[in-house]
């Protein structure tokens, strides 16, 4: 079967299973996010601080829209110029002038806040003249866990912890004697009821009204020092501020900081998905009062987006109690005492294995009681640049708050302007501390096209608020089963940082959550006959529902039910696809995409199946979902040992771009793509006819009689010294559509990455010669210059001011013939074109000297040749 990969190169395909979906914007990540960041998050971050009043609340100044400018220079100019590549953010700020509550004067400004780093369209920033790529992180999603260690008599305790995107953690802890305890904010343990008194249940009445009479209860009741809300907010007040005086007033202030005020708590949209959706409670947007199920963005009936709460309120502690208690009373159910158990007020029924919790109200929803796996994709989310950018913005803007306020303090009320009150320095230094030296701030590898790709689609959970490589266990480090077809399995380093920094499978996309998606082929079920269930009869053909499947296939395993294949692919969380049954890309399909086998292999949670084909609810996209883009690019693959594919995969990155590259004569697919997607290839944005064509441009008459001139990049020096350099694809008069590659990067072959050379290698014992690693290669490869790569390095000489005076570049040097001169010119600068060997001048600078005390010998030498001697 002849497939045309790309308009250039046809290539013959031998794969069996058919492409269902073409592979995405592979950098889309990177430029998504920050697209995000700029339409907005700039917007929120403003929000976020705006009003600062000062403490008189005479002076109001508040940020209103905001404005970036086009960049000073181009992307080009900037690498030559050392320069940073940024657009200047214009802000409107209007300063409110009261007085005695009034408004006395209204002034507004546009103040300029800096330069802000813009992206380029290769998903790179240029900083200081060098390209620099910003990591994903993968980090420990904001919400609610629950987890449980056996104690020594094999009893379960049970931990849940709140953790907010920005704020104070919330531990609850059980112990051997069923008590429920509370930690806030790491501070010593209270009976977990304490806190539910200070929030306003304040009797045990109350109380036991919300979860009514479970023994754990009562024994948390029991141990509780506190008999009111007053008692409670004190004690509480207590344990944090040891030594201070405590007062209700100050103790429900501190409590009311810690967890319910949006300036000191903040759970993020994230953090409010997953904790409403782990105790089954219903979302309440702030502003419209619409109720939906967590994860849902806009409202059904308006189609208004949907604000996330993003405090704690009462519900959401009561909630977690509740789940506590759950747990506790499920480990009852499994290892059920002598005298049995307690009725309560926990409700819990089964359902197929799982066991649930009873909602209480119309506004939460039954939820699985379990304990949750820190490991999971489904509790792990990646911060991209956008939200990385906002972090940081966020830090700047709130040192930039803090000096308005006390500029606020001092300055004349009559004379004041919203340019004297803000300083711009805090913001412009928290912007280039992040891009200057944070973790994730990385000179971008550059040593091919797809080191450049693999780069930009990097995962670190190292960095700040990630993991550390000390510390980092092997749990955190291995493959896990939510991995498939999101993180590649393969593609890691080697060495210390195994396991913490991966690379985003092929497929694979993040969500507005930060949650890693992949791609799946839904599958439905048809009747083959007609077939009745209970007193409904279903015709033949019929799609029948997955609760009727199950219904059927235990009524009957062998009901006549046929398993197909859909068009229609769902992304799905690692979350959602636990509820899910998979089958494999190489599952067998009839002409009418119809499952073949009566019995198929499947994926369920961790676990592989062979179940009926009944119950396949997705079938994978490909096989290369699971693997990155250098895994992908390896040929047969799954003949591999694991180890060396990933030592492939990485070596693959460390290729230099030859003189004369070459495309692989057996590929995978994916090298157009990959080549393409890196940035490294010149890509027409228009559709035309190529006019002209030469080594250092292209030019391309558009279709509306506009005429586009591309430059070629020749000879440029690259972040690790190899030579990028495009050479055009296209010949004139040659019709040209969008997308279209124009010209080929450093390892690119008409528009196909090309990383090494097609070269006959045989394995064969040679007297002993080539042991183990020693191999023969030919002169023939040296001779036509087969694996012959061009490197450029740069080396700077400065003339500087010395306290003896001023250094001087010159080609009069003392003491060097002329022999080692003769390539300067009158400057003293080596001359364009000259070839160089090691010692060679390259720039001749002479250097003032100080008067030294001097031998006889020199004295002498000194007397007879005069400053010659020097």
């Amino acid at each position: 079967m002849l497939r045309q990969v790309n308009p250039i190169t046809k290539r013959i395909s031998f794969q069996k299973i058919p492409k269902v979906l073409d592979l995405p914007y592979l950098i889309d990540l990177q430029r998504s996010s920050y697209e995000s960041f700029l339409r907005e998050g700039i917007k929120e971050t403003f929000q976020d601080i705006s009003p600062i009043e000062d403490f008189t609340g005479n002076l109001v100044l508040e940020f209103l829209e905001h404005n970036l400018e086009p960049p000073t220079y181009t992307v080009s100019e900037c690498r030559d110029r050392d320069a940073t590549y940024a657009r200047p953010l214009k802000v409107r700020v209007r300063l409110i002038t009261k007085e005695g509550g009034d408004i006395k004067e209204v002034k507004e400004q546009d103040i300029f806040m800096g330069d802000f780093p813009c992206m380029t369209e290769k998903g790179t920033f240029v900083i200081n003249g060098a390209e620099r790529v910003i990591v994903s992180q993968l980090v420990r999603s904001p919400g609610i866990y629950f987890d449980a260690t056996p104690d020594l008599t094999g009893k379960e305790a049970y931990q849940a912890t709140v953790i907010p995107n920005r704020g104070a953690w919330l531990e609850f802890v059980t112990t051997a004697d069923d008590i429920i305890n509370v930690s806030i904010d790491k501070a010593r343990k209270l009976p977990a009821t304490v806190l539910l008194r200070a929030i306003g249940y304040s009797s045990d009445d109350e109380i036991r009204e919300l979860f009514g009479h479970e023994p754990m209860l009562e024994a948390t009741l029991e141990k509780d020092p506190s008999e009111s809300t007053e008692e409670a907010l004190i004690e509480i007040y207590r344990k944090q501020r040891p030594g201070d005086p405590p007062s209700v007033e100050s103790a429900s202030a501190l409590l009311t900081n810690l967890f319910f005020s949006s300036k000191r708590y903040n759970q993020a949209k994230v953090g409010r998905y997953k904790l409403a959706r782990k105790i089954g409670r219903l979302i309440t947007c702030e502003e419209t009062g619409v109720m939906v199920k967590p994860g849902v963005i806009e409202d059904p009936e308006s189609g208004a987006v949907i604000r996330y709460p993003q405090v704690l309120d009462k519900e959401d502690l009561v909630m977690t109690v509740r789940y506590i208690l759950a747990l506790m009373k499920k480990q009852l159910l499994d290892k059920p005492p002598a005298e049995g158990v307690p009725d309560g007020g926990i409700e819990l029924y089964e359902d197929r294995g799982i066991t649930y919790l009873k909602s209480v109200s119309e506004e939460h929803y039954d939820v699985p009681v379990r304990v949750d796996d820190i490991d999971h994709l489904g509790n792990r989310r990646i911060r991209a640049v956008g939200e990385l950018l906002r972090n940081q913005f966020r830090v700047g803007l709130l040192r930039l708050e803090r000096v308005v306020r006390e500029r606020m303090t001092v300055q004349d009320l009559e004379t004041v302007t919203p340019q004297a009150l803000i300083n711009i320095r805090p913001v412009v230094a928290a912007i280039k501390e992040f891009f200057g030296s944070s973790q994730l701030s990385q000179f971008m590898d550059q040593t091919n096209s797809l080191a450049e790709l693999t780069h930009k689609r990097r995962l670190s959970a190292l960095g700040p608020g990630g993991l550390s490589r000390e510390r980092a266990g092997f749990e955190v480090r291995d493959v896990h089963y939510s991995h498939y077809g999101r993180i590649c399995p393969i593609e890691t380093p080697e060495g210390p940082n195994i396991g913490l920094i991966g690379a985003l499978a092929t497929y694979s996309r993040v969500n507005h959550f930060g949650f890693m998606e992949t791609p799946y082929r839904r599958v439905i079920v048809r009747a083959l006959e007609d077939v009745k269930l209970g007193k409904k009869t279903f015709k033949k053909g019929e799609i029948l529902e997955r609760n009727v499947v199950n219904e059927m296939l235990i009524q009957d395993s062998n009901a006549p039910l046929q398993a197909e294949v859909t068009e229609q692919i769902d992304y799905l969380s690692a979350d959602e696809e636990d509820r899910h049954v998979i089958a494999q890309a190489n599952t067998r399909l009839d002409q009418r995409s119809r499952i073949v086998d009566e019995r198929v292999v499947v994926r369920a949670k961790h676990e592989t199946q062979i179940v009926d084909r009944a119950h396949v609810d997705y079938m994978d996209i490909s096989p290369k979902q699971i693997v990155s883009i250098a895994t992908a690019l390896i040929p047969f693959l799954e003949h591999d040992d694991a180890n060396r594919a990933l030592m492939g995969a990485n070596m693959q990155r460390q290729a230099v771009p030859l003189v004369e590259p070459e495309a692989p004569f057996v590929g995978t697919g994916v090298e157009y793509r990959a080549a393409k997607d890196s940035g490294a290839l010149l890509v027409s944005k228009v559709e035309g006819t190529v006019m002209d064509v030469s080594a250092d441009e292209i030019k391309i008459a558009c279709d509306d009689g506009s005429v586009v001139t591309y430059q070629l990049q020749k000879f440029l020096r690259s972040n690790a010294g190899t030579c990028i350099n495009q050479r055009p694809t296209v010949v004139p008069d040659e019709r040209i559509e969008e997308g279209q590659v124009l010209a080929d990067g450093a390892s690119s072959v008409k528009g196909e990455l090309a990383l090494g050379r097609n070269i006959l290698v045989a394995f064969m014992p040679w007297d002993g010669y080539n042991y183990e690693d020693a191999i023969l290669i030919s002169e023939e490869l040296v001779r036509d210059d087969v694996f012959t790569s061009i490197h450029i390095e740069e080396y700077e000489c400065e003339a500087r001011d010395t306290k003896l005076g001023a250094e001087e570049i010159t080609r009069d040097i003392p003491n060097v013939g002329e022999e080692a001169l003769k390539d300067l010119d009158e400057r003293g600068i080596i001359r364009i074109g000259v070839e160089v060997h090691t010692g060679y001048i390259l720039v001749g600078k002479v250097t003032p000297k100080g008067e030294t005390v001097l031998t006889a010998e020199e004295r002498l030498l000194r007397a007879i040749c005069g400053e010659k001697a020097r």
